[in-house]
């Protein structure tokens, strides 16, 4: 159903990417200046600490890459030792992705400067109810996840 866009809209959305990427930027420039990989580092080895093993697939609808991105970003967790690729049963062709203690203990390591990183770039500039505002109206824009989300 097409309509026309008012320009609430588009100021709203405007406003939603220029944050996203300021953010973004400075929670990157945080981790880069503690002497940790990139977030999204993080963010793959914080899904596969919560589950057994993950599909290549499973990651991508999880941490939002595309999956050439996270083919390469796999690579190189597995060749730093952070994940392992082990035979996927039932499936010949497929593998599952396994974090590995040095991967756990990356994770938990990158986490306070994460978390500082999180608390200076927005948390500082949002009070508690701002952010329930802003958590309860970003959460309209993100569609229910499927069984294979989480």
């Amino acid at each position: 159903m097409a309509r026309n866009l008012s320009e609430a809209v588009v100021r709203a959305w405007t406003r939603l990417m220029r944050a996203q990427s300021t953010a973004l930027l400075g929670v990157e420039t945080d981790l880069k200046a503690a002497g940790f990989p990139p977030l999204a580092w993080y963010d793959v080895l914080l899904e596969l600490s919560r589950h057994d093993g993950l599909r290549p697939f499973e990651i991508e609808t999880r941490v939002l890459l595309a999956q050439y991105n996270l083919s390469r970003l796999l690579d190189r967790l597995t060749a730093a030792g952070y994940v392992e690729r082990r035979p996927c049963p039932g499936d010949k062709r497929g593998q599952i992705i396994v974090i590995t203690p040095a991967g756990r203990d990356l994770q938990k390591r990158m986490w306070p400067s994460y978390r500082s990183a999180i608390a200076r770039h927005v948390g500082a500039r949002l009070n508690e109810a701002d952010a329930e505002t802003l958590g309860r109206l970003l959460e309209k824009l993100i569609p229910a996840r499927t069984s294979a989300g989480g």
